[in-house]
C-alpha cells in the first residue's frame, strides 16, 4: 500500500472529500456535488485537462510531502482516484471537510472496474498514439497512465487486480477502514442510486427541484465512449497514412519531372 504522505495543513479549500474507489458512481457524485454548489469537483478526468497535476500525484505516490492547497486551489470537492487513496491525508489538510464513501455491491464493482478502467489499450490505439500528429496527446496519456498505475494498480492492488477475490477483499477492507477512521458525524456511506435526499441532508442543502439525479458513466456508457475513441483513432491513423502517401507521391512526381529533361539531353 501507499506510504503515508505528509501534508500542508489548510483550513479552507475542500469542503467534500470522496473516499470511495472509482466505479462506485463517482462521476455521478461529481455532477451532483457541482449541481449543489460544491464545485468544481476534482475527478480522475481532470488529469486529461490538467496534465500539470501529474507530477504532484506522482510525488504523492512516492510518499513525498504535498502542498494540497496548490493542487486543489480552485476546487471545493474531490472524488474518485487518485484522491480517494489519500482521503486520510486530505482530512488532516482540510479538517472541516465532510467525507463521502461511495459504495456498491463488491461483485458488481469488480465486474465494472474489470471491464472498463482496467482494460488494456488496443494495438490499434497504440499504433495511432505513435503517429506524428498524436505525439503531444501520447505524452499526456503516458503520464496519466503512470499515475493510475502507481496509485491504483500498484499502490492499491499491488499489481494483483486480476485476482478477483483479492481485489474484492481490498475493496471491502478499504470501505471498512474508512468507516473506522472517519468520525461518524463527518461520514456519509452512500450509494448513488439513493439519489438526492441522503446526500442533501448530509450536506445541509435543499434537494434540487425538477432536477433528476445524474447517473453518468455507466459501464455501457464507458465502453461506448471507448469504442468511439478507438474508432476516431483508427480514422485519424488512416487519414495520416493516406496523407503521408500523397506527400510521398507528390515529391516523387517532382523528382521524376526534374530527371526527365536530363534524360532527354542524354
Amino acid at each position: 500500500m501507499l506510504d503515508k504522505v505528509r501534508t500542508t495543513i489548510e483550513t479552507g479549500g475542500l469542503k467534500v472529500i470522496g473516499a470511495g474507489f472509482g466505479r462506485t458512481g463517482t462521476l455521478s457524485l461529481k455532477a451532483a456535488l457541482e449541481e449543489l454548489g460544491f464545485g468544481p469537483c476534482y475527478h480522475m478526468i481532470e488529469l486529461f485537462h490538467h496534465p500539470q497535476d501529474v507530477a504532484l500525484w506522482e510525488a504523492a505516490a512516492r510518499g513525498e510531502p504535498i502542498d494540497w492547497s496548490r493542487l486543489f486551489a480552485e476546487y471545493q470537492a474531490t472524488v474518485d482516484w487518485p484522491s480517494c487513496a489519500f482521503y486520510e491525508e486530505l482530512m488532516k489538510a482540510y479538517p472541516d471537510a465532510r467525507i463521502i464513501l461511495t459504495v456498491r455491491d463488491p461483485e458488481s464493482w469488480y465486474e465494472s472496474a474489470k471491464n472498463t478502467i482496467s482494460r488494456k489499450p488496443s494495438r490499434i490505439s497504440f499504433l495511432a498514439a505513435r503517429s506524428f500528429m498524436t505525439k503531444a496527446f501520447s505524452s499526456i496519456e503516458r503520464s496519466r497512465r503512470r499515475v493510475i498505475k502507481a496509485i491504483v494498480w500498484q499502490g492499491t492492488f499491488d499489481d494483483k487486480f486480476d485476482d478477483r477475490q483479492l481485489a474484492i477483499t481490498i475493496f471491502k477492507q478499504h470501505n471498512e477502514d474508512v468507516k473506522q477512521r472517519v468520525p461518524p458525524e463527518k461520514l456519509l456511506v452512500y450509494e448513488v442510486k439513493e439519489g438526492w435526499e441522503p446526500l442533501c441532508a448530509f450536506l445541509g442543502v435543499e434537494v434540487p427541484r425538477d432536477k433528476p439525479f445524474p447517473h453518468l458513466n455507466t459501464r455501457d456508457d464507458f465502453i461506448g465512449n471507448r469504442r468511439q475513441e478507438q474508432l476516431q483513432k483508427r480514422v485519424t491513423g488512416g487519414a495520416l497514412l493516406v496523407g503521408s502517401a500523397l506527400v510521398a507521391l507528390f515529391f516523387l512526381g517532382l523528382l521524376l519531372k526534374r530527371a526527365a529533361p536530363q534524360r532527354l539531353r542524354k
